[in-house]
C-alpha cells in the first residue's frame, strides 16, 4: 500500500508546476448567489398532461371495442345442428361433473391434465364455430364438429375410467396390506 502512494506522490509531483490554476473573482460568490435566487420561468410539464390523456384515451377505446361484449350464443342453420351441439354438449357437461367429483389429492394431477387437454379441446371447437359462422354449414365442418363432441366425451369417460381404475388398485393394495 505505501508503494502505490509512493508511486502516486511520484506522479503528482511530476505534474506539480504544470496545473492550471486560476483564482476566482471576489465577487463569485455573490454571483453565484443573485444566480441561485432568480427566479427562473417555470416550465410547463407536459409530460403529465400527455400521460393523462394517453390514459384516458386508451380507457375510452377499450370501453368502445368492449361494450357489451358478452359472448355471443352461436346461432345454428339447421336445427338438428343445434340439438345435436346441445346433447353433446349436455353429456360433455355431465362428464366434467363427474371428473370433479372424483377429485382427491391422488386423482389430482389426472384432472387437471385432462382439463388442460379439454381446453384444447374447446379451442378447436371454438375454431370450428367460426369456420361454421364464415362458410356456414356444411357436411365437412359439421363432421369435424360432431367428431371434435365425441372426441370430447370418449376422453372424458376414459379418464373416468383410469381413475377408477387406479382406485380399485389402491383398494386392492390397501386390503392384502392389512
Amino acid at each position: 500500500m505505501k508503494k502505490e502512494n509512493d508511486e502516486l506522490d511520484q506522479l503528482f509531483n511530476q505534474f506539480e508546476n504544470q496545473w492550471d490554476i486560476q483564482e476566482l473573482n471576489p465577487d463569485h460568490q455573490v454571483d453565484f448567489l443573485n444566480k441561485l435566487n432568480k427566479k427562473q420561468p417555470k416550465k410547463r410539464n407536459y409530460a403529465g398532461w400527455a400521460i393523462a390523456a394517453s390514459i384516458a384515451l386508451l380507457l375510452g377505446v377499450s370501453l368502445f371495442y368492449n361494450q357489451d361484449e358478452k359472448p355471443k350464443e352461436f346461432k345454428f342453420a339447421s336445427q338438428e345442428t343445434k340439438r345435436t351441439d346441445s346433447i353433446f354438449n349436455i353429456l360433455i357437461e355431465n362428464e366434467l361433473v363427474k371428473l370433479k367429483e372424483k377429485s382427491s389429492p391422488e386423482n389430482e394431477q389426472i384432472i387437471n391434465d385432462a382439463l388442460k387437454q379439454m381446453k384444447v379441446f374447446d379451442a378447436d371447437y371454438e375454431k370450428i364455430i367460426k369456420e361454421v359462422q364464415k362458410n356456414g354449414e356444411n357436411k365437412q365442418i359439421i363432421y369435424a364438429m360432431i367428431s371434435n363432441l365425441q372426441t370430447r366425451i370418449s376422453f372424458l369417460q376414459t379418464v373416468l375410467q383410469r381413475i377408477e381404475e387406479n382406485e380399485k388398485l389402491k383398494n386392492t393394495s390397501d386390503e392384502k396390506t392389512l
